[in-house]
């Protein structure tokens, strides 16, 4: 065999090679390639998670995660750079955005359940939260039984109203529920006697209740319509090799400790735009699930 057909079978392989590797490449990963960027769905009003600060420019916990996982996106792709575009999404509207391929990662305050997994992906659980209810002092409630009867909200498309709505039937509370379009809604709701008490992640209402005109005033209940849930970067469903690029993106930020640091900016440190602190320290269960991440979306996973 001479030397120059060597060389020339070297050049045949290695541009194979490059030609296969290319093709290799499907779903979000080669609409990525192609296009030179990647949508990120953000929320609006979920602090400290996403949502927008005095410039209007998304923010928060879930975003400083779904940058990381961009950076390395664009490292598996070998970009020089990756355009990042931004789309506005809601509790109603997340799910069918991912679908549809209008987002290609939803970061916000997503639960991840069986559910959900029939019509999207999760990575690796970053948050853990309950589903309770918020309410005035003044309205003495104790427990969900005292919601009897009484106008109740919570925010459309999420999992907290259908917990709220089971527990309705289930406990034949004959509460009136009233679906809101958006976290901010709801609360303001119960802020103007609309509503008795709002339903909705614990953490959530923690963060409306310290960002209100009066803190004070608010009780979070100690009655939970549900387990810890966990909460996950969302991705469209049935796309293995995207999964994999972010699933291994979330799972080195976790173990490294870097995960931790990112948590304590949003969750123990003062956060714009109102330098409000929730003063939340991370619990036993997520520093287990940091140091072993998992994309469980069972609730009794996480002990």
């Amino acid at each position: 065999m001479t030397r120059n057909y060597l060389i020339g079978f070297a050049l045949a392989a290695a541009l194979g090679a490059s030609q296969a590797q290319a093709e290799e490449l499907t779903g979000t990963l080669k609409n990525i390639k192609e296009t030179g960027a990647i949508t990120l769905g953000f929320r609006d009003s979920s602090i400290p998670f996403s949502y927008l600060d005095d410039n209007q420019k998304p923010i928060g916990y879930a975003m400083d995660i779904c940058y990381k996982i961009v950076d390395a996106v664009k490292k598996e792709l070998k970009l020089d750079k990756l355009e990042v575009k931004l789309n506005p999404v809601t509790s109603a509207t997340r799910i069918p955005l991912m679908a549809n391929g209008t987002v290609d990662l939803e970061c916000g305050s997503t639960t991840n359940n069986v559910e959900r997994q029939k019509q999207v992906a999760f990575t690796n659980t970053h948050f853990l939260t309950a589903s309770r209810y918020v309410f005035k002092k003044s309205s003495g409630l104790k427990s969900i039984d005292d919601l009897k009867g009484k106008t109740v909200v919570s925010t459309a498309g999420t999992t907290n109203i259908k917990q709220l709505t089971e527990a309705n039937v289930a406990r034949s509370l004959g509460v009136n529920i009233i679906p809101a379009k958006d976290h901010a809604e709801a609360f303001l709701m119960v802020e103007t006697d609309r509503a008795v008490a709002f339903v909705m992640d614990d953490i959530l209402l923690a963060s409306l209740v310290a960002g209100s005109k009066s803190p004070d005033d608010y009780v979070l209940s100690k009655d939970a319509f549900s387990k810890p849930e966990p909460y996950g970067i969302m991705l469209r469903k049935d796309d293995a090799p995207f999964k994999k690029v972010v699933d291994a993106a979330t799972s080195a930020l976790y173990t490294s400790g870097e995960g931790a640091k990112i948590y304590d900016k949003w969750f123990n440190q003062k956060v714009p735009p109102k330098g409000l602190n929730l003063n939340v320290p991370i619990g036993p269960e997520l520093k287990n699930e940091f140091a072993k991440p998992s994309d469980s979306p069972d609730p009794d996973s996480y002990k």
